[in-house]
């Protein structure tokens, strides 16, 4: 990981030694930038604006896609019909539903939340789908036999055997979700948040800011990735072997 930031730094910053400065500025200027940022208010702000939409939409999609997961794993019928709607579903880019919410909800934090949970939810429900279609019906059968209930079942055969799978969705979320806010905080524009603030760069020239703002995007998705939701995914599978 260390090593794929520093070439990605060094390529920028080659880039930077053969443009203008205010066409491409280089690594040291705009680290210069985010650091003088990172104690202000207004980065609070823009930061605190982000991670809340991001955490409402990420949560919810979370649940639903584990909700409806589950029964499409279990129930033949819906199985079918989840999955196709999911086919089709997640080929629309989770952009282009924002005129559509924007016009039904209005201007406001909903509309962004909206499109975050729609862009986590198909790979959270399917890789749910998947997990529990694969648990062996002799598993099942052996846990009815011992009296096990639909909750037993549920808790001691059907979630077990898709926790894996589930981090793994988990994490392939994060990344659609990620990409869908800053998405749609950007073509949105409303309120304080990391989308908002690129555009708002983009719009004044500010290219500084620009190159600040993308390496802030890029640093936090890294940060939450692989530190969050890779200790999460450690503790969870090392207790669920132990």
């Amino acid at each position: 990981m260390l090593m794929a930031i520093l070439a990605i730094l060094l390529f920028w910053q080659l880039s930077a030694w053969s443009l203008p400065d205010f066409l491409m500025p280089g690594v040291p200027a705009v680290l210069a930038r985010i650091t003088s940022e990172l104690g202000t208010a207004q980065f609070h702000a823009v930061l605190a604006g982000s991670m809340g939409r991001l955490g409402a939409g990420y949560a919810s999609a979370l649940l639903a896609g584990i909700g409806f997961g589950l029964a499409g794993g279990i129930l033949q019928f819906f199985r079918e019909v989840l999955k196709s709607a999911i086919i089709v579903l997640q080929s629309i880019p989770s952009i282009a539903w924002v005129p559509l919410f924007l016009i039904l909800m209005g201007f406001g934090n909903v509309p962004i939340i909206v499109v975050v949970a729609l862009a986590a939810f198909f790979p959270a429900a399917l890789s749910v789908m998947n997990a529990t279609e694969s648990v062996l019906q002799t598993h099942v059968a052996a846990a009815r036999v011992m009296g096990a209930g639909p909750w037993d079942l549920l808790r001691r055969v059907y979630l077990p055997a898709v926790m894996p799978e589930l981090i793994t969705g988990a994490q392939l979320a994060f990344g659609n979700a990620w990409r869908a806010l800053i998405s749609a905080e950007m073509l949105i524009g409303f309120g304080q948040g990391l989308g908002r603030s690129l555009a708002y760069a983009g719009e004044t020239a500010d290219m500084t800011g620009v190159m600040a703002n993308i390496l802030t995007i890029a640093l936090l998705a890294t940060l939450i990735d692989q530190v969050f939701l890779e200790n999460i995914k450690r503790r969870i599978l090392r207790y669920q072997y132990v």
